[in-house]
């Protein structure tokens, strides 16, 4: 799959999968973690199939020519990615114009906080294993404790050694993690190519260490939404998947992709890819 290179700043030159040609309408994708920009390989090829300029960036701290300190926090503040988004956009000859965005967990994160601050910029939004923020909130402060247990791997996150934790052993956790996620052995080599060393890792885990446990409430989603959800998914539960109906103000599509875990895109592609395409082509730019 081509791979390209986008500069934004002197010291910012982004990686990223293209597909598709340019000129054609626009589909911005987002990866989290622990992958890369690899997850959306199937969704890149599907889509410029489909007619779509398909861009599927490694994001600040994944791509080497954009990885500030990973000790300088502020670098890597979801604030940063947001604007490290748009202005990918914007080098990439899409000025002011509408374009598709869609994200997976961080990138959901970031995804969902473009749509509520640029609603009028985006003609349509895809979510993968992210539930809106509020909703993920809401979830995390109920009594029965779930989707705090779930969520008990962010805290570890922040701790000195994660880094050498989550790679030691030929990155064991991440290959036992991704392995009880239903990922295939291929998609985890093409992600380890990216995170499999001290520097990325330190990077992608800065992207927790900058937002720490706050999470800003966002207003009502403005923009057709889609969001898919695995039932098997181990770091978002029911209540928080399900919740997100209650903070979007347009055209709302919840799709539960039955025994599938929280890497949607690695493990069942031709059907994220169906539905995504189904999606965009509903809200044309």
């Amino acid at each position: 799959m081509p791979l390209t290179q986008i500069t934004v700043a002197p010291h910012l030159t982004f990686d990223a999968l293209a597909g598709g040609d340019d000129g054609a309408p626009l589909a911005l994708l987002l990866h989290g973690f622990a992958e890369s920009m690899h997850c959306w390989r199937a969704q890149v090829a599907a889509l410029a199939d489909m007619g779509y300029r398909a861009l599927a960036p490694s994001q600040r701290g994944y791509s080497p020519a954009a990885r500030p300190d990973p000790a300088d926090h502020p670098s890597y503040h979801i604030e940063r990615l947001m604007d490290d988004a748009m202005a990918i956009v914007a080098a990439s000859g899409y000025g002011e114009k509408r374009f598709h965005l869609a994200g997976h967990d961080w990138g959901g994160s970031i995804a969902w906080a473009l749509a509520d601050r640029y609603p009028e910029r985006i003609a349509s939004l895809t979510i993968l294993s992210r539930p809106h923020p509020n909703s993920f909130n809401r979830a995390l402060a109920m009594t029965d404790g779930d989707q705090a247990h779930r969520s008990r791997h962010h805290k570890a996150f922040l701790e000195p050694d994660a880094a050498d934790v989550v790679l030691s052993d030929d990155a064991k956790w991440l290959r036992d993690r991704w392995a009880a996620n239903g990922m295939p052995p291929a998609a985890m080599e093409m992600h380890l190519s990216v995170l499999g060393n001290k520097d990325a890792m330190e990077a992608a885990l800065a992207w927790y260490r900058a937002r720490g446990a706050i999470r800003g409430p966002l207003g009502p989603i403005r923009v057709p939404t889609l969001f898919i959800w695995g039932d098997a998914d181990d770091t978002v539960g029911r209540v928080a998947a399900e919740g997100t109906v209650d903070f979007i103000a347009a055209p709302y599509r919840f799709e539960v992709l039955p025994g599938v875990g929280h890497f949607a895109a690695d493990q069942s592609p031709a059907r994220v890819s169906e539905l995504m395409l189904e999606h965009i082509r509903a809200h044309p730019v």
